[in-house]
């Protein structure tokens, strides 16, 4: 079992920066929880990992369409790839989460980013890489837990 890495980022600049490390793990296929309060930092961090990709649409939090697509470019492999933005703060249980379709995104040659994974977590059994974010001491001081 990988142990849990913990970094303290001082600055929405470096939570976006982190992103961009972060990203350089993922493959397709992969899924990643974010999960934390409001405004703790999730959506800046995939900012930083679209970033990664070369995404050159903007990035925002899709908090009322459930998810947005992304085209990147993925440096490993030379090729265009799909990126699945999901906020999933609205959905109520795992039958609204079938219901927008939340199957046909996975094992999709993608990338998956969920903010507010909890249900997609269970709905997974538990299959995702998992980031936590917290606050810290200082107003703009995020604590951010790879799992």
């Amino acid at each position: 079992m990988t142990e849990a890495k913990e970094i303290i980022s001082y600055s929405a600049e470096d939570t976006y920066e982190l992103g961009k490390i972060y990203a350089k793990s993922l493959g397709r296929n992969s899924v990643t929880g974010l999960f934390g309060d409001l405004g703790s930092g999730k959506t800046g961090f995939v900012k930083g990992i679209c970033s990664y990709f070369n995404v050159r649409d903007t990035v925002s939090s899709p908090t009322f369409i459930i998810v947005n697509e992304y085209k990147g470019y993925s440096e490993n492999d030379r090729s265009e790839i799909n990126i699945y933005h999901f906020d999933l703060y609205r959905l109520k249980n795992l039958k609204e989460l079938s219901e927008i379709g939340f199957e046909n995104y996975l094992n999709n040659d993608s990338v998956c980013l969920i903010e507010w994974a909890d249900l997609a977590k269970q709905y997974l059994r538990g299959g995702i890489a998992e980031v936590h974010f917290g606050y810290g001491k200082n107003e703009n001081e995020r604590i951010i837990k790879y799992l």
